[in-house]
C-alpha cells in the first residue's frame, strides 16, 4: 500500500524516528493507525450509548414523562437567585 503525506506529517514521522520514539516511519504509522482505530472503537461505543439513550427519552416521551422546559428554566433560576442571594 502506498500512503500520501503532507510535508508536515514526513517531518513529524522523521522526527519521531530520529528521537528514538518509534523504530522507523513504518512504526510510526502503524502507531497512528491503532491509535485511529481505538478512536473509532471510542466512537462507536458513544455513538451506541447516545442512541439508546435517544431511544429511552423517546419512549419517555410518548409515555407522557416529559417536563415542559420554560417551567424547568423558571424554577432553576429562582434556584440560582436563591443562592446567589445567600453568597451576598
Amino acid at each position: 500500500m502506498n500512503i500520501s503525506l503532507t510535508a508536515e506529517q514526513e517531518k513529524f514521522i522523521h522526527q519521531l524516528v530520529e528521537s528514538g520514539k518509534c523504530i522507523s516511519a513504518s512504526d510510526a504509522v502503524s502507531q497512528a493507525v491503532r491509535l485511529l482505530q481505538d478512536r473509532y472503537l471510542v466512537y462507536q461505543g458513544r455513538l451506541a450509548e447516545l442512541q439508546k439513550e435517544i431511544t429511552i427519552g423517546i419512549e419517555a416521551s410518548e409515555r407522557g414523562e416529559v417536563f415542559d422546559g420554560e417551567e424547568v428554566f423558571a424554577e432553576l433560576d429562582l434556584e440560582f437567585d436563591k443562592i446567589y442571594q445567600v453568597k451576598q
